[in-house]
Order: structure tokens, then sequence, then C-alpha cells
């Protein structure tokens, strides 16, 4: 009778030991994981549209080779689907290399989709005079309109938005995000300049300021490149890429501001490498879920080993506030986040 006793105990034993492995492979499911998907990604651009996540990235590669671009979504931030040539340089005609760094928002019920292309130069940036045909090149930040956040998207100017150097600033990394005051505005630029500029109703030009000018550069100290706001409890929170983004030095620093235009004060580095994970990570976005206090940050960064100047994943991780409204710094995680339905 014992024996009986003790066998049944030991198969309760081996359930619990099955039940709990079960629990523990579920538990690993939950969670998304990083890089989010195969492949080489950067600059991502996470938003919220509707029951869904949406990740716009650039495809890592040589400039010849971007373009398209892909996109990814997501209920649960867990499982990604992927949407495949959203719009390519066979639709945008203007358009034949360097298609970066993706900003999308809806907007009277159609999907905008801004981007930068061709990587134009101008005689005082640092790349002039490697490249003889520079003053030829045509470019800058353009837009696709769809009616699915899917795609695929059309041309909706036929040609740039943004074709010149204003501050010194050059045309790429374009965030377009809804302000307190109702207004659209678009914040982008590269080479260590940042400038902003409000949107028309119906995103065809931009609308210039009363002085007359088109932008206003908000060049906070430390800046390069990567720029994106967040809007939290009537805050602006300012937030930017700096040093090189080929190496380690590549991270995300941050401000905060009652104003739109700043000015910005440099408060410290919210992302950076660790070296027990992953290095170079920076060009990020934020992505709210909606009605919570509940953020994440999107960004990409560099394997190790990293054997490529373009191997670039995706990756997600919290991003948490302190209660003075702090950003806390991230900690990047091969683990990712838990699954989260909108």
């Amino acid at each position: 009778m014992n024996k009986v006793f003790a066998f049944a105990g030991l198969l309760l034993v081996l359930s619990g030991c099955q039940q709990n492995t079960k629990t523990s492979q579920t538990e690993e499911k939950a969670l998304s994981g990083n890089p989010l998907w195969e492949g080489w990604y950067a600059d991502p651009e996470g938003v919220v549209f509707g029951d869904e996540y949406w990740i716009y990235p650039t495809f890592s590669a040589k400039y010849e080779e971007q373009v398209f671009l892909d996109a990814f979504s997501s209920k649960d931030l867990v499982t990604w689907t992927k949407h495949e040539h959203i719009i390519d340089t066979t639709i945008v005609k203007w358009a034949n290399r360097a298609m970066w760094a993706p900003s999308a928002i809806e907007k009277d019920g159609k999907y905008f989709l801004f981007f930068a292309a061709n990587d134009i130069q101008n005689q005082d940036g640092p790349y002039w005079k490697d490249n003889p045909d520079a003053a030829k090149q045509q470019g800058g930040i353009g837009i696709g309109v769809a009616d699915s956040p899917a795609g695929p998207f059309a041309d909706y100017l036929g040609n740039s938005l943004i074709d010149q150097f204003y501050n010194g600033a050059q045309p790429i990394d374009q965030y377009v995000f809804k302000a307190m005051d109702g207004k659209y505005y678009i914040v982008y630029g590269g080479w260590r300049h940042c400038n902003i500029g409000q949107l028309n109703e119906d995103f065809t030009a931009l609308v210039p300021f009363e002085d007359g000018d088109l932008v206003k550069e908000i060049t906070p100290e430390g800046y390069v490149e990567g720029p994106t706001f967040a809007i939290r409890n009537g805050k602006y929170y300012f937030m930017w890429s700096e040093g090189n983004w080929g190496d380690e030095t590549y991270q995300v620093a941050y401000a905060i501001s009652d104003s739109l235009f700043g000015p910005f004060e440099r408060i410290g580095t919210i992302l950076s490498q660790d070296p027990e994970v992953a290095t170079g990570s920076g060009h990020h976005s934020i992505m709210n879920v909606p009605n919570t206090d509940e953020w994440y940050i999107v960004y990409h960064r560099r394997p190790i080993p990293n054997e490529g100047r373009d191997h670039r994943v995706t990756c997600i991780d919290k991003l948490e506030f302190s209660e003075d409204g702090t950003i806390k710094p991230v900690k990047i995680t091969f683990e990712g986040v838990e699954a989260r339905p909108l």
C-alpha cells in the first residue's frame, strides 16, 4: 500500500515538473527576445495604430542597396509580421539610394510615411570633396501615402518636401508628430544640427514662422542625429543620438522642456552599449501604450562580435521614468519585453 502511494506521489512530482517546464517554456515564448526579428535593420520608428504596434526601420546595407523599406507589425510586441517593400525606388522616381529612417503618422484616415533618400550633400558638409557628383544630386525628405499602415505607399508629392540644407542640417532622420498645440511638426537633421518645422494641413509644405523662416534650429549640446520627441505630463521630452553611428560611442541623450522649441539642455544619457550584450545602441524611437504610463524604447544595436559596418539589428526594451520625471537609464537585454496586447 505504501509503495502504491509512493508511486502515485512520484507521478504527481513528475507531473508537476512537466507542468513547471511547460510554464517556463510559455513564459519564454511570452518574451519578445532581442533582436525582434532576423535581418539587418536600423533606425526603427515604433508607433501604435489602432490595436497594433508597428515598426518602420531602415534596411541596413550599403547605400546603393537601400532602395526599399519594410515594415513590421504586432498585436503583442512578441509575434511580428513582416510587410515587404511597402515603398521603394520604383515608386519614388526621384530616389535612387539611401532610403533612411522612416517616420509614420496617421491623419484623416490616411497613413503618411516620411523618409530621407539619396544622402544629399552640400559644400559645407564633410563628404562634399569625396563625391564629385554631389552638386548634381537631388533628394532629401520625401513622403509616401497609403490607406493602410502596411501600404503600399504611393509617392505623395512627386518630389522631396525638404531638399536643402537649413542651418547646416542634412535633411535626414525626420520625425513627425502632433504637438500639444494640435499642430503637426517635423523635426530632423544630421551633421550635428537639428531643425523643427510646422507642416501645413495636408502635409504638402512647411508653414513659415512669423519671421519667414521655414525651420528653426533647436540643436542641443552633443547632438549628432536621430531626433525624436515624446510628450508626457505636459512636458516635451526631446531625445537624440550622439557619437559615431559606426562604433561603440553611439548613444542616446535627452532633454526636457515646457516648449516645443526649447531651450533643450542636455540632462543625461538614457541608452548606451553594454559590452556583455551589444554595442552601438542608438537611433531610437519611443512607443507609449495609449491611455497608460507604459513606455517602450525601440532602437538598433550591433551584435557581438560585429562583423560588418551595416550589421545592425532592431531591439526593444522598457523605458521607465523616475518620480521627478527624469528618464531612467535603459538596460539593454537579450530578453526584450513581455507580451503586451493593446
